[in-house]
């Protein structure tokens, strides 16, 4: 039987511009706080209080800079994830491409925090990459010094994200050096999930051809849900490249695993 509900506090009740602002995220998939200062006419103080109350109601999720959906079962639109704590993840590219030496072999795959790793990449000699993300290989293809090649399979229009079975023999065929990959959350005991099963399986599959494995997330990555399982952390990383250190349940998973922790500054 459902407990009796008490009655709910004038804190816990959305006001009126709260709800606008629900149905505003609810459009946009992610919602800066600057952004609604302006809309609303309001301090950015007065946003992130309205933002904190509706997070704390499970109305909306808490992200650096702003809001977004709660959803475990649908990501956030490309177009809000591309600025979506985008200081954050061009520090990580630029932190994991100091870690890759020229004329290494790499797996690149999809995201926005794979976008800039790319562009900062873009400078190394020698490169050999396999990507299934068509932005990753226009962009490095224009450098003389690397080598791109592409899978094959079915094209995302969200993205331009190649996934499918025609991707998955693609991949197998090949070992690297290093794998590049993010995933959009990390649970505080380690399990990676991800929104679409396809590229999960994807995901599987690079981790088992590559000789290390970097994870790129960023801060927005910890304790987020979604639906598919893609494994483990301490099973299936090397090392954890990220704008923010982990929460502590995580971090210390990750130090008794033996796993490493690189914090961009």
């Amino acid at each position: 039987m459902r407990p009796p509900s008490r009655p709910a506090s004038e804190e816990e009740t959305p006001t009126p511009r709260q709800r606008e602002i629900v149905d505003l995220v609810e459009q946009q998939g992610f919602v800066a706080i600057e952004a609604l200062a302006r809309s609303f006419d309001i301090t950015q103080q007065t946003a992130r209080r309205d933002v904190n109350a509706l997070c704390k109601a499970g109305l909306l999720r808490r992200y650096h800079g702003g809001a977004g959906l709660p959803s475990t079962v649908e990501n956030i639109a490309y177009e809000a994830r591309q600025v979506l704590n985008l200081e954050g993840k061009r520090k990580i590219a630029e932190l994991v491409a100091r870690e890759i030496p020229d004329h290494a072999s790499l797996f690149l795959t999809l995201g926005t925090t794979m976008k800039e790793t790319a562009r900062a990449l873009a400078g190394h000699k020698g490169l050999r990459v396999i990507t299934n993300n068509l932005q990753i290989a226009g962009m490095l293809s224009a450098s003389k010094d690397a080598e791109v090649m592409v899978a094959g399979g079915t094209v995302r229009p969200i993205d331009a994200g190649v996934t499918g079975e025609m991707t998955l023999d693609f991949f197998n065929n090949f070992k690297v050096d290093f794998a590049l990959m993010s995933i959009s959350g990390i649970e505080a005991d380690g399990t990676l999930f991800d929104f679409d099963y396809r590229e999960v399986r994807l995901l599987r599959v690079i981790i088992a051809n590559a000789r290390r494995v970097f994870l790129l997330a960023d801060q927005t990555k910890y304790n987020r849900h979604a639906l598919v399982r893609a494994g483990n952390i301490v099973d299936s990383i090397d090392a954890l490249f990220t704008d923010v250190a982990p929460p502590k349940p995580l971090a210390d998973l990750l130090a008794e695993a033996g796993v490493s922790v690189h914090v961009a500054e």
